[in-house]
C-alpha cells in the first residue's frame, strides 16, 4: 500500500510538471493549442511517470513500450513528458515551434528524441498504433502501445477501420485512450457530429470499455497498470475532461483549441503558472 501511495505522489508530481512545462513552452511561443494539451496532461502523467518500461539512454531500445499521440496537436504536452522522463534537456521546451526546432507543433518521430510516431493528420495515429500492436503480436513480443485519440479525431473513418482491426485480431496489447474533452476545432462535439454514445458504440465493435475522470491519476493508474490476459478483450478508455483542464481561464472559454495570447490573458496565464509552481515546491 505504502509503496503504492509513493507511486500515485511521484504520477502526481509529474502530471503537475508536465502542466507547468506545456504552459511555459506555449506561454513563451505566445501561440498554440492550449485546450487539448492540457486536457490530457494526467494521462501523459500515469503513462511516463509510473507505467510505461522505457530507456531515455537509449530511445530505440526494442523491449520498450510505445506511445502514440494520434491527437498530434496536443504535441506540447507530450513533449514535457518526455523532456521531465530525460529524453532531452527541459530548456529544449522553449524552442518549441521555432524555425529549426526538434520539437514541431506535431510530433515527428524523426526529429524528437522518444516520439514512437509522427502525428498530426487525425485519424493517421490510431491506425499506426494498430500497425504496431500487431507486429508485436506476430513476433510474439511483450511489449505494451498506448494511444490517445481526440474526440473530433473520432469523426475520421479511419479510427473506426482501426478499431474493427484492433477487436477482430485481440490486439489487447494496445490501449486506447479517448481525450473526451466535448469540443473539436470548429465548436462542440454535439453541434458538429453528435457522437451520442461512445461507450456503446466501442462495446459493440468488441471492445472492453471504461469511462475515469481524465484528471483522476489514481483511476488512469488501476485501469492501465496490469498487461491485458490472453483472452481478454483489448481496453478502450474514455477520459471525461475539460479543455484547458488544470487552468480555470482556459476551462471557461467556448473554444481553447487553439489560443493566441493577448497580454492579457498571458499576464494571467503567467499567474497561474507561479501558482503551479508553489504547489509542486
Amino acid at each position: 500500500m505504502e509503496k503504492n501511495n509513493e507511486k500515485l505522489k511521484e504520477m502526481k508530481k509529474m502530471s503537475n510538471n508536465i502542466r507547468i512545462h506545456t504552459l511555459k513552452s506555449l506561454t513563451n511561443l505566445g501561440f498554440g493549442h492550449y485546450g487539448g494539451s492540457l486536457s490530457i496532461v494526467e494521462t501523459l502523467g500515469v503513462l511516463y511517470g509510473g507505467v510505461m518500461n522505457l530507456d531515455v539512454n537509449n530511445p530505440n531500445w526494442e523491449e520498450r513500450d510505445y506511445f502514440v499521440l494520434s491527437k498530434g496537436h496536443a504535441g506540447p504536452a507530450l513533449y514535457s513528458a518526455l523532456a521531465l522522463k530525460g529524453f532531452f534537456p527541459l530548456e529544449e521546451l522553449m524552442k518549441l515551434n521555432e524555425n529549426g526546432t526538434t520539437l514541431p507543433s506535431h510530433p515527428d518521430r524523426l526529429k524528437t528524441k522518444g516520439v514512437d510516431a509522427t502525428t498530426g493528420s487525425l485519424g493517421q495515429g490510431i491506425s499506426i498504433a494498430t500497425g504496431i500492436a500487431k507486429s508485436l503480436k506476430m513476433d510474439k513480443k511483450e511489449n505494451r502501445v498506448f494511444s490517445i485519440i481526440g474526440d473530433g479525431e473520432m469523426n475520421e473513418g479511419q479510427c473506426w477501420e482501426a478499431f474493427q482491426f484492433i477487436a477482430h485480431h485481440n490486439l489487447n496489447n494496445l490501449v486506447i485512450f479517448l481525450d473526451y474533452n466535448k469540443q473539436q476545432l470548429d465548436g462542440y462535439l454535439e453541434n458538429i457530429i453528435n457522437p451520442f454514445s461512445f461507450e456503446e458504440k466501442l462495446k459493440s465493435f468488441g471492445f472492453e470499455v471504461r469511462t475515469v475522470k481524465g484528471d483522476d491519476i489514481k483511476a488512469i493508474y488501476e485501469a492501465v497498470k496490469d498487461k491485458r490476459k490472453n483472452n481478454e478483450k483489448p481496453l478502450f478508455i474514455i477520459l471525461d475532461t475539460i479543455k484547458g483542464q488544470g487552468v480555470e481561464c482556459i476551462e471557461k472559454m467556448s473554444n481553447s483549441h487553439h489560443l493566441r495570447l493577448t497580454e492579457e490573458l498571458k499576464n494571467e496565464i503567467e499567474k497561474v503558472i507561479k501558482k503551479l509552481e508553489r504547489e509542486v515546491d
